[in-house]
This record gives structure tokens, C-alpha cells and sequence, in this order.
């Protein structure tokens, strides 16, 4: 089963472009990288740039309209991002909870949807989709 853990520290929808980290923080979170990709289970991570420097395009009038960040009506946004492959939603929580975050930092898990998830219709709808990650 392959999981996303989506790091989500809060006041980070306000952090300016140029935000510093600190580097005995980014020191720990590596530690536990190296913990995840020694156990097998790590399949890729990144961090994500702060809102400020982001960007959103919604579509509610039907038209793409953009809007640069920071985002005024953002609470929680992304920080960064591990996906791993676990035998269980237990044991995705169980690494969440090993993770160094900060009193400020929520992991939100979610289960990735595989192609078996849906019916024969939706997969045959879906049909080339595996081709498109490659």
C-alpha cells in the first residue's frame, strides 16, 4: 500500500519567500529520511517553497483564473511531502509518529489509489494511465 504523509506546519501560509531554516531541524528530518529509506519503505520526499511563491488557478467561473500567493484564505497549506510504501495504514501512522516535527507541524496520511480500487468501468476510463507516471 503506498501512503502520502503531508507535512503541513502551521504559519507556514504566511512565511515569506526567503524563509531560513534551521539547521539543526533540517539535521533531525534527515536522520529520519535515512530511517525510512534504510527500512525500504521510502519512495520519494520533497519540500515545498511557502505559498508566497506559488501560484493557483481555479476554474469556478469555467475560465482558468490566477492567482499569485500568498493565499489570503489559506489556513493549512503544504510545507513538503514523503510517499512511502507500507504494508498497512498502521504502520504509515506508526512512521508518521517517529517523524522530528515541531509542536507546530501536522503529518496528515493518506492512502494512495491504485487502479484496483475501481470499478471495471473506471479502470477501463483510466485505461494508459500506469503509462503517464512513467
Amino acid at each position: 500500500m503506498r501512503f502520502m504523509m503531508l507535512m503541513i506546519p502551521l504559519g507556514y501560509e504566511t512565511a515569506p519567500s526567503d524563509v531560513q531554516l534551521d539547521p539543526e531541524r533540517v539535521a533531525a528530518m534527515m536522520r529520519y529520511n535515512e530511517e525510512l529509506k534504510d527500512a525500504g519503505v521510502l519512495i520519494t520526499l520533497d519540500g515545498l517553497h511557502p505559498p508566497s511563491m506559488g501560484a493557483r488557478v481555479s476554474f469556478a467561473t469555467g475560465e482558468p483564473l490566477v492567482t499569485d500567493g500568498p493565499f489570503a484564505e489559506a489556513k493549512e497549506v503544504l510545507g513538503g511531502y514523503w510517499m512511502i510504501e507500507v504494508a498497512s495504514r498502521a504502520e504509515a501512522i506508526a512512521w508518521a509518529k517517529k517523524c522530528p516535527a515541531s509542536a507546530n507541524e501536522v503529518i496528515e496520511i493518506r492512502q494512495v489509489q491504485e487502479m484496483t480500487d475501481f470499478s471495471p468501468e473506471v479502470q477501463q476510463a483510466a485505461a494508459g494511465f500506469d503509462d503517464l507516471k512513467k
